[in-house]
């Protein structure tokens, strides 16, 4: 229970991180392109985790032995899930960055969260069958999301499209890390998927989008800011909360970043909140605490092995030696 609230707790600070990264996103696109932004602020996340790794291994070598070394098919599995998490994040994040040229804010938003509702989705098909708690608060989020972020009329346009099918790619990139996050080293993955990330970006940013110097110098506090913090931190958290985490669930607390995004643009920035979207925010909570409340089963199940524990107690106190 203590690791569940832990992992729970890392997550919603992965989902603060994100939502306050979004004004650093759209103020660093002022500067330079949507495939620069992505793949500077990923290169500097991989560069951000080298000396934590580093600190790392030395202190697990501290405790397990100067000869410890890792073994070559853990070293295989470990660079197969970085690669599959960078592929997956270059999509996600690339299409949403450029979804952002072509849409507004507030729908960006909701069509983004969309991935809490693709994850169970494509979660049967792999054998992550979500139960009507989950599904209830999966839709409850959703309502919420809609109240937050749509204001407007609603209609789909080319920057709605690349937003709905970033959603379905970071669904994607939410049960590959749920597949390889327990086998592995979330913090030595995160590293190789963001390296990965930064890489496969730099391909266009190259080829189309040419960045001067010194449009990159004056974005620099944008880019640290989604670097550091946004990559370096809050997805090396995501990784590594997701190793014992239900991944439905955690899409479900990572819908978080689009009421965090509205909290502190509200304290920080002063924004004004009406009725609705404070409700919306409310809602999207409520989502969370109804999906990580306890099912009947689990709470027969704990009962019976509590019983079952008792008659244990009382047969050996039986049998003791006077």
């Amino acid at each position: 229970m203590k690791q569940k609230v832990k992992n729970n707790g890392m997550l919603m600070l992965t989902a603060l991180i994100w939502g306050s990264a979004f004004v650093a996103q759209s103020a660093g696109m002022a500067y330079v392109g949507p495939f620069t932004f992505n793949s500077l602020r990923c290169l500097l996340g991989a560069l951000v985790l080298l000396p934590v790794i580093w600190i790392l291994g030395r202190k697990e070598k501290s405790v397990q032995g100067p000869h410890t070394e890792e073994k070559k098919g853990d070293r295989k599995t470990l660079w197969i899930g970085g690669i599959c998490c960078g592929i997956a994040l270059a999509v996600g994040s690339s299409l949403q960055q450029v979804g952002l040229l072509y849409t507004s804010a507030g729908k960006a938003g909701f069509l983004t969260a969309l991935y809490i509702l693709v994850v169970p989705l494509l979660g049967v098909f792999v054998g992550k069958r979500a139960g009507i708690k989950i599904w209830a608060g999966v839709g409850l989020a959703l309502v919420g999301i809609y109240f937050l972020c749509v204001k407007e009329g609603f209609s789909i346009v080319q920057g709605d499209l690349l937003m709905i099918v970033s959603a379905f790619v970071f669904a994607i990139h939410i049960l590959v890390i749920d597949y390889f996050a327990p086998k592995v080293d979330g913090v030595k993955m995160s590293c190789i998927q963001f390296l990965v990330c930064g890489v496969l970006c730099a391909v266009p940013m190259v080829i189309w989008e040419r960045p001067a110097a010194g449009a990159v110098l004056d974005a620099y506090v944008p880019l640290l800011y989604a670097g550091v913090l946004s990559c370096g931190l809050a997805y090396t958290m995501q990784v590594v909360a997701q190793k014992d985490a239900e991944p439905t669930l955690a899409s479900l607390i990572l819908s978080l970043e689009s009421v965090f995004a509205a909290l502190t643009s509200w304290f920080i920035l002063h924004e004004k909140r009406t009725p609705r979207e404070l409700f919306g925010c409310a809602l999207v909570f409520l989502a969370i605490i109804l999906a990580q409340l306890p099912s009947k089963n689990l709470r027969a199940e704990k009962s019976l092995k509590g019983e079952a524990a008792s008659e244990i107690n009382k047969e050996t106190e039986q049998f003791e030696i006077p």
